[in-house]
């Protein structure tokens, strides 16, 4: 069995959708970032190599024109893909002031499992606030933590 533990943050900007979990939430502002931007899947996949101790998502889809607008759910299939293992648990926390996740958290947590391959018995996702605090306070800013519970499977030869 294998722990793994992951976090992003990215600032939320005009002109830019705000994805989660592969889901695009109708807001005013997304994640500026290289890629899409989905802090949780970016959360998600650095657990992912937390739990294998093979880096982060930075030392595997490094910055650059290779990754410029890339979909964090492709990232995510070849994390699954390098890490070679199976999550068992996963429990996410999201930072965000707005919009509200309680309408989209169903929505998230189905696609967490479609992509993941999981029961979405075994997905948590929880959502806080920072009451006006920082810069996610000040809605400026998202951030994401992941943790998975995992085990190895056998390496494809």
């Amino acid at each position: 069995m294998r722990v793994g533990e992951g976090f992003d943050i990215h600032r939320l900007v005009k002109g830019r959708k705000l994805i989660l979990g592969g889901i695009e939430l109708p807001s005013d502002v997304g994640e500026e970032a290289i890629s899409d931007g989905d802090v949780l899947l970016h959360a998600i996949i650095d657990a992912m190599f937390g739990a294998v101790a093979s880096g982060d998502i930075g030392t595997h889809f490094p910055e650059g024109e290779e990754y410029l607008g890339a979909s964090s759910a492709d990232l995510l299939g070849k994390a699954i893909e390098e890490c070679h293992v199976r999550i068992i648990n996963l429990d996410c926390n999201i930072f965000l002031e707005r919009p509200k996740l309680a309408p989209y958290r169903e929505k998230i947590r189905d696609n967490l499992s479609v992509l993941l391959s999981m029961p979405k018995e075994s997905i948590s996702i929880k959502a806080k606030t920072m009451e006006g605090l920082g810069a996610i306070g000040d809605g400026k800013a998202i951030a994401a933590t992941a943790v998975i519970l995992a085990e190895e499977k056998e390496k494809k030869k």
